[in-house]
């Protein structure tokens, strides 16, 4: 059985990421991509299903953990009862190869270790033929199947049912180095890493992207490691960012709610734009707007929520059978066919990342405004249309307010691109429809007896994403209907002090009932507190939410509150996003 979710963390190379457990066992890694199939895939499942674990004989071992100062690599401290010895996990970055690099250093006294192999390539669905290979100086292992195979180097593995193994003791000062590296199966093997060459290379390019960050005032390691996650989440070749690193992650643990994560949203690939800009990553966030205008670039009744890394369109999901899921919870899908669904929110985050980077002095490239203004047309003739809505609800389309609030945006910053920067445009039929679309809303998205916007126009209830509105200048913070909006919200969905997204005994999504708190919009609501006079609300929920991410300050999507545990995939770009977003509004607020 897979560990908590908490009890995990990533070790990345820009390209994919690993995830390291206390245990010291990699249960996740998908090779070479974020998006390619498992070569370890215990998460999901169980030690049968792979993993590369790496700890002391000592059962009685007991081990705390770091990374080393604005980097991803990770640094476990173990102590048995003979000894100390330090394990440092990572993978290299700029090599253009997919290396994971495991080094094992004896601190003091004399520590015996174990070495465990299980190999199971395409999502546990593929066991590989596995050779010895012998190589002046040390030991190497092949395994192959199909189109993957991965060369291992280290102490001598030796076979046994499926499982390669080696117990190996370490002494103080002493370097014992285990490598994997991944190569498409026609080709030869790569050589050997050069293990320290690679170390102190990884080490300074993790921090002079760290360093180039203007520091946030309050909650300063929180908000830079989370830019961190948010680079780490990213491709390197590409600029797309990935929602998380893990697919099938349960939002209720036990239950249907599992998805794949491992591509890329519009919503947060323009939210991280804005983030980036804010904190001075000015060259980073142009790669994000680039690669927001090549996945949209063409038809705009072709603009989907999400692609693939590339920027790929067919993401069809499909059900695994050679994972049971974590801890049970099935099915474990690959894909996410959410991909075929229209969420007009999309125009909205795509219009305001574009806006942002204009204001920050980013000049339109050859095609940028006129496929901005392609998607205006698209808007103003499809913006009655029902969608599913931020939450890519599975039931019903319907009129989402927080969907006509976000095509709202999209046409007012259409507007503002020819009032404050003189481009061209239709700008008077766009002021005209901007005034349309909110008495729309106004007429039939507001609850005048409960004084607040509603899910979806017709309906009662309230959505967290509301929260949203005073956010992209729909209305002020302290707009009566935007406090009247919030106080619906914390009646009807705060439990245990946080969100959740909407209830979903209402039936809207279609899917069974139950799921935990939603830890972006939680910090939604201390960035409206911030922003509405509710300072001290603002630091006391914020404070309540850090305190959950785990030792290494990673944040899942979720957290169960009577479980008192995080839930969903995990590192979740969406909930760093919101925490940089929440930090800044309560360090401005502190300031006023």
């Amino acid at each position: 059985m897979a560990l908590l979710i908490e009890d995990y963390a990533i070790i990345g190379d820009c390209h994919t990421a690993a995830l390291v457990g206390k245990d010291g066992s990699i249960d996740w890694l998908c090779l070479p991509r974020f998006d390619s199939a498992s070569t370890f895939g215990a998460l999901l499942g169980d030690e049968n299903h792979g993993r590369w674990m790496l700890a002391p004989t000592d059962p009685e071992a007991t081990s705390t953990r770091r990374y080393l100062e604005d980097t991803f690599i990770l640094i476990t401290t173990w102590t048995t009862a003979t000894g100390v010895v330090e394990v440092t996990d990572f993978m290299p970055y700029g090599d253009r190869r997919a290396d994971v690099i495991r080094r094992v250093r004896g601190v003091s006294g004399h520590v015996d270790m174990h070495v465990e192999l299980r190999v199971r390539f395409g999502y546990a669905g593929a066991l590989p033929w596995i050779r010895q290979m012998p190589e002046e100086g040390d030991h190497a292992l092949i395994a192959v199947a199909g189109p993957d195979a991965i060369i291992v180097r280290g102490p001598e593995l030796r076979a046994n049912d499926h499982v390669h193994a080696a117990d190996f003791a370490v002494t103080p000062g002493q370097k014992v180095d285990l490598t994997l590296t991944w190569y498409p199966a026609h080709r030869h093997a790569p050589g050997r890493i050069p293990v320290g060459k690679r170390l102190r290379k990884t080490t300074k390019w993790w921090r002079t992207w760290a360093s180039a960050s203007q520091q946030s005032p309050l909650y300063t390691e929180e908000v830079r490691r989370s830019l961190l996650v948010l680079r780490a989440l990213t491709h390197e070749d590409t600029g797309g960012i990935v929602a998380a690193a893990t697919t099938s992650l349960p939002e209720k643990f036990g239950g249907q709610r599992n998805w794949d994560y491992r591509y890329v949203w519009l919503r947060d690939a323009s939210l991280t734009l804005h983030v980036l800009l804010e904190h001075g990553y000015i060259g980073e966030a142009d790669a994000w707007r680039n690669w927001l205008l090549r996945a949209i670039a063409g038809d705009p009744n072709d603009v989907q929520i999400m692609y693939g890394l590339s920027g790929e369109r067919r993401l069809q999901e499909w059900e695994l059978d050679s994972l049971p899921g974590y801890d049970g919870a099935s099915p474990v899908r690959i894909g996410n066919g959410a991909y075929t669904q229209f969420q007009g929110d999309g125009f909205g985050y795509v219009m305001l990342a574009l806006q942002a980077a204009r204001r920050q002095g980013e000049k339109e490239s050859d095609f940028s405004w006129p496929l901005q203004r392609a998607l205006m047309t698209y808007v103003e003739e499809n913006w009655h249309r029902p969608d599913n809505g931020i939450w890519e609800i599975r039931g019903p389309e319907r009129e989402f307010t927080h969907s006509r609030v976000m095509l709202w945006a999209a046409v007012d910053c259409a507007i503002n691109a020819v009032r404050e920067f003189g481009l061209d445009g239709p700008v008077e039929s766009w002021e005209q429809l901007r005034d349309e679309m909110r008495a729309d809303i106004e007429a039939r998205g507001f609850d005048t007896a409960r004084n607040s916007y509603t899910q979806y126009y017709g309906s009662t209830g309230v959505d967290a994403s509301l929260l949203q509105l005073s956010q992209v200048g729909y209305l002020d913070a302290n707009d009566p209907r935007m406090l009247g909006t919030v106080a619906a919200i914390e009646n009807e969905l705060l439990q245990g002090g946080l969100l959740l997204r909407y209830l979903t005994e209402s039936g809207v999504d279609g899917l069974p009932a139950g799921e935990a708190t939603f830890l972006p919009c939680s910090f939604w609501l201390v960035e409206q507190y911030a922003n509405s006079d509710r300072l001290s609300d603002a630091v006391e929920l914020m404070d309540k939410l850090c305190s959950f991410a785990n030792d290494v300050g990673l944040l899942s999507e979720e957290y169960d509150v009577d479980e008192k545990r995080q839930a969903g995939n995990t590192p979740q770009a969406l909930s760093h996003l919101a925490l940089v977003r929440a930090a800044d509004a309560i360090a401005a607020a502190s300031a006023r």
